[in-house]
């Protein structure tokens, strides 16, 4: 159903909020700012740092696809790794480019489209590419796919997240907005996925389709990680209340469900030999 949106349309979108650009109240663009919004991004989702493996990639070559406004992209550069990171929004990676001067860090970045990377940054191998909540966003993921395929070493590394289709967001959005109309799913994902409403293309996987969009790949692990437990309006006041279904569970029986019915998956992969 995404086939026709355009990536104009999908560049307007993230260029009017970019992704995590509200996690802090200082002022934009300084380091108080910076470092709150990494803060608040790896309370809400611990996951995220045991997942990418930073120290694992010091002295190596990490091509990170959609960076946003940067915050993975500086702890690689922070442990030493070589990193190259791009995004379509100008607006994230102004911030992006901000963030890296005021931190210190060599890093290049790009701004171009992901389905035709290869238009824009120079193809050379690379030991990791990364890409964390951001190829379910653009028309067509299977021609990104494609084009990483250049850029890895033989055996390379590809570390992706994409949404996970049989979590309980998914069926927290088909009962809050959808009132059961299941037909409407894709839709449905794609208006309720962000923060802000309305994110043009949402694709959403399980760990059985995973396999057909890394085509040519031997995925080495899947993990389904990450429910958001807090409720929205204390959260916007920078409040941790946990809506009170999760308050009644314990941190274990949480933990179990957030494995089974998480929003991120998760997937670890190497490209097959040629």
């Amino acid at each position: 159903m995404f086939n026709e949106v355009t990536l104009e349309q999908v560049k307007t979108y993230w260029n009017a909020r970019p992704c995590n650009i509200r996690h802090s109240p200082s002022p934009v663009g300084t380091l108080k700012y910076f470092n709150e919004v990494e803060a608040k991004k790896y309370f809400v989702e611990p996951h995220i740092p045991e997942f990418a493996e930073f120290k694992r990639w010091k002295g190596k070559k990490v091509l990170e696809i959609g960076c946003g406004i940067g915050t993975d992209t500086m702890n690689f550069a922070r442990a030493g790794a070589k990193v190259t990171a791009v995004d379509l929004s100008e607006e994230s990676l102004s911030l992006a480019r901000k963030r890296a001067e005021v931190l210190g860090l060599d890093i290049k970045f790009y701004q171009a489209d992901a389905e035709q990377l290869s238009n824009v940054v120079p193809v050379e191998e690379y030991d990791l590419v990364y890409s964390f909540g951001v190829i379910h966003h653009t028309p067509h993921p299977e021609n990104v796919i494609r084009q990483i395929k250049k850029y890895l070493s033989e055996n390379g590394t590809f570390k992706i997240m994409v949404y996970n289709r049989l979590s309980w967001k998914v069926l927290w959005i088909l009962i809050k907005y959808g009132k059961g109309e299941y037909w409407k799913l894709d839709e449905l994902i794609a208006r309720y996925s962000e923060a802000q409403t309305g994110c043009p293309v949402t694709y959403s996987y399980s760990k059985t389709t995973i396999k057909t969009l890394l085509n040519g790949f031997n995925i080495k692990e899947a993990k389904v990680e990450h429910i958001f437990p807090y409720s929205i309006p204390e959260y916007k006041r920078g409040e941790y209340k946990k809506v009170w279904y999760f308050r009644l569970l314990p941190d274990g029986v949480f933990r179990c469900l957030e494995e089974r019915l998480g929003w991120h998956l998760c997937v670890e992969a190497v490209r097959n030999s040629i």
